[in-house]
């Protein structure tokens, strides 16, 4: 999960279209996706529509709520206004620490706009490069950060998903799970 990139499409469904090219991929094994999401602008409204896509096979390997806090951020601080702009900044000083800087925000505010549609991946560099590729005949635009090792793994550590665990028994040693 080193890549963040950004897929925008000309017309508010034309990312959902695109998107059975992916998944086709996706689960013949061409293209492993961490995590994914769909967002669409109709013009006539003031902030976009997200749909999480987990790996385009299956559950995606962030917290669920992921899209929807970065998503959020990106579009909604501008309808907020002022009173929620200092809390926003603060927010986005620590996404900064996950390689999401506020540059990124900005220009992905610039370029996904009423009107347009997006495919948000989290991914490696390989994959980014092949969807790009299967994506480049659809004329899309594509935003590409990469991440550093560093920065992936404190974004997989803070958002990832993780399996519950039962607490060990103090008698054995092993664990235990809920009882009824």
């Amino acid at each position: 999960m080193d890549t963040l990139t950004v897929w925008k499409f000309e017309g508010q469904s034309a990312a959902e279209a695109a998107l059975p090219r992916l998944e086709r991929l996706a689960a013949h094994g061409a293209i492993r996706v961490d995590d994914a999401a769909l967002v669409a602008w109709p013009r006539e409204l003031r902030k976009p529509s997200l749909r999480p896509l987990g790996s385009l096979v299956g559950p995606g390997s962030l917290w669920g709520g992921f899209w929807g806090v970065l998503l959020g951020l990106m579009f909604l601080v501008p309808i907020a206004g002022p009173a929620f702009g200092a809390a926003a900044g603060a927010f986005a000083g620590s996404l900064a620490a996950f390689g999401v800087e506020e540059d990124v925000i900005k220009r992905v505010r610039d370029v996904v706009v009423p009107g347009t549609s997006a495919l948000f991946m989290l991914s490696s560099g390989a994959v980014a490069d092949a969807v790009g590729e299967e994506l480049r005949e659809l004329g899309v635009q594509g935003l590409r950060y990469d991440l550093d090792p560093e920065q992936a793994r404190r974004l997989r550590d803070a958002l990832g998903e993780e399996p519950l665990r039962g607490v060990a028994s103090p008698d054995t040693g092993e664990a235990a799970g809920p009882r009824l």
